[in-house]
């Protein structure tokens, strides 16, 4: 019985269609990754030096994030 499933394969589309969606599946994390990390860059630029210095970070600190 394990050897019949072993010999099942996918049909020709379905590899394609896996990748493809894999692909569009990434880019889509990749982009809201992008999103927030440019939401929290935004929201430090606002605060002031003092309010930087506050919670330990400076100006130059802002563009790692």
């Amino acid at each position: 019985m394990a050897n019949a499933i072993a010999k099942t394969h996918a049909p020709r589309g379905a590899v394609t269609i896996l990748h493809a969606v894999d692909a569009f599946s990434h880019a889509f994390e990749n982009v809201v990754e992008w999103y927030k990390s440019y939401q929290t860059r935004n929201e430090l630029s606002q605060l002031s030096d003092e309010q930087l210095e506050d919670v330990g970070l400076t100006r130059a600190d802002i563009s790692k994030f």
